[in-house]
């Protein structure tokens, strides 16, 4: 009998056992394909994508952020803290609030830990680090933007979920020309009834079926001057002054060229092609012996890959130092600059439309040739002891991307898909010789795009091609019809950084304050679009003008056009 009973408790318990092992694992997959909603999801975690959700909370509505990134601000917080300003008067709304908060922290004496204040003064090449009068500063550390992207997030109370990637092949739910919901690699679905997408690369607006462009357009697509192929355009110092042998041995073509040179003939000027311009990281380098990491040799490491900017320093060029641009604390954002620098020209080409893992490879090789270029100028004796000994100066900065080996996160993705939304804007728009319907914010930096080819000329020398750096007179508009699709494509769905925009124009667009201007823009849209039940498509433009005047925005200014 006791055996029976026995038999029965084990038995018993071997049930429950059974059923609680059977509860946890369906808890665990139901956490793993837990379905969320809110009236506005925004997939992205860069500057744009904080500020477009902050916005949708200051519109009262409910907000997701799926962000791939497990860091927050993108670029902001990867490096770039020498912010591409042009004319700050045009910056407003939470892009200005955001830059307020960084010039908050910089008011406290703890945020000055490698050096004083007074030590770091108040200009860098003629931008003004603290704007006292407009509270305002513009010159960081990527800690400090990254912290302060964190600080908005907790005080609006978003839910952000992170290293979550949108599934491309299949993640995009749509009816009736609308984003029902969209879902992640991990199995999370989000459903919404606005949609934002804040990515550099425009995943959501591709996998949702709009239409966009990769490359660089003719210059008689939209009747412009500086689009497509410019190979007689030598501006600003990034193409090689003194003619150099492109060989592995000088004079001998059969031995093959150097690292990094095509062989593909240069395009006739204006032609379009499928070419991006180049991508670099923006390092954030330290000169202060206590806070400095020697730069790291890196894996395949080839010093014959740098031989060109040997043969560059060999003709007398020493403005290898020049965008060493300083920010706070003894440390810089240090850009491309030169005829060879950080750009790995020709190594983004894939980028835009490459797998996750491909894009993966992309930005490990990026980062090789990065790491090894600062290795070869710090180490190899081929470069002179001048230079060597000025390297020895810097390394990266000890108390910046600590978790990643001091390495910024963010690769600078200047370029990648553009929408061809409900409005183009172009250089006739960028340079106000056009008008612009329905302003929803201002942009105001030069036309600028970085080289997008390496070349051998005619005369068998090596040249850079695609660098256009062209003036503005003032000021521009943007047009809401830039970031939202066409109707009969989505009706749902915003996009403020793959905006719709010509490569040429893009390259004045395509900077952080810009970015973060045209998210609030694109989440007060959206949230006026979910009141009345409407598409993007549909919203009453005066409606959104008041409200985003209401917010802070700068919309347009009184340039007279220009005959």
């Amino acid at each position: 009998m006791e055996k029976t009973n026995f038999a029965i408790r084990f038995l018993a318990l071997s049930l429950l056992a059974c059923a609680l092992v059977s509860n946890i694992t369906n808890s665990f997959a139901q956490s793993k394909t837990k379905a969320y909603t809110a009236d506005i999801v925004v997939y992205g975690g860069n500057s744009a994508a904080v500020i477009a959700a902050v916005e949708a909370v200051h519109s009262g509505k409910t907000v997701l952020v799926v962000s791939p990134d497990t860091h927050l601000g993108g670029l902001s917080s990867g490096g770039l803290g020498f912010t591409d300003t042009g004319n700050k008067s045009v910056i407003g709304g939470l892009s200005r609030e955001f830059y307020h908060r960084v010039w908050l922290r910089y008011n406290d004496a703890a945020a000055w830990k490698w050096e004083k204040h007074s030590e770091f003064g108040n200009k860098g090449q003629g931008t003004v680090a603290m704007d006292g009068e407009s509270r305002t500063m513009w010159i960081f550390e990527p800690h400090v933007a990254e912290s302060v992207f964190e600080e908005l997030v907790k005080e609006n109370n978003i839910r952000v979920l992170r290293d979550e990637w949108l599934d491309r092949e299949k993640g995009v739910e749509k009816v009736n020309g609308k984003i029902v919901s969209i879902k992640t690699l991990s199995g999370i679905t989000v459903a919404g009834k606005m949609f934002i997408d804040a990515t550099y690369e425009g995943d959501l607006m591709a996998t949702a079926g709009v239409s966009y462009f990769v490359g660089r357009e003719a210059c008689s697509v939209y009747n412009e001057t500086y689009n497509g192929v410019q190979a007689d355009i030598r501006e600003r110092g990034h193409f090689f002054k003194d003619p150099i042998d492109p060989y592995k041995v000088s004079g001998r073509k059969e031995s093959g060229l150097l690292f990094g040179i095509s062989a593909e003939p240069v395009s006739p000027n204006c032609l379009g092609d499928k070419k991006v311009q180049a991508y670099c990281f923006r390092l954030c380098l330290s000169n202060h012996p206590d806070n400095r990491i020697p730069f790291p040799k890196p894996e395949s490491y080839d010093p014959t890959n740098y031989e060109l900017v040997a043969r560059v320093l060999d003709t007398g060029w020493m403005d290898w130092f020049a965008k060493y641009d300083m920010i706070p604390n003894r440390k810089t954002d240090t850009n491309n600059h030169g005829p060879f620098s950080s750009d790995f020209i020709g190594g983004s080409y894939d980028y835009p439309e490459a797998s996750y893992a491909k894009r993966k490879e992309i930005i490990a090789a990026h980062e090789r040739y990065q790491k090894g270029l600062f290795y070869f100028l710090s180490n190899d004796t081929r470069v002179s002891e001048e230079v060597r000994s000025k390297m020895s100066k810097w390394g990266l900065a000890g108390d910046e991307f600590a978790d990643n080996g001091y390495w910024p996160r963010q690769l600078y993705i200047r370029e990648a898909r553009r929408m061809i939304g409900v409005n183009v804007t172009t250089e006739n728009e960028v340079t106000n010789k056009k008008a612009v319907p329905d302003p929803v914010g201002m942009g105001s930096y030069g036309m600028d795009s970085h080289n997008v080819q390496r070349y051998v000329t005619k005369e068998e020398k090596v040249q850079n091609e695609g660098d256009v750096q062209v003036h503005l007179k003032g000021p521009y508009s943007i047009s809401y019809g830039s970031i939202i699709p066409k109707k009969d494509e989505c009706t749902n769905l915003l996009v403020p950084v793959c905006m719709s925009a010509s490569h040429i124009a893009y390259g004045s667009i395509r900077m952080e304050p810009v970015f973060m201007i045209l998210g609030q823009s694109a989440a007060v849209a959206a949230s006026l679009a979910i009141d009345r039940g409407q598409a993007v498509q549909a919203v009453s433009y005066n409606t959104l003008k008041d409200k985003l005047l209401e917010r802070g925005q700068v919309l347009q200014n009184d340039v007279i056009l220009q005959k």
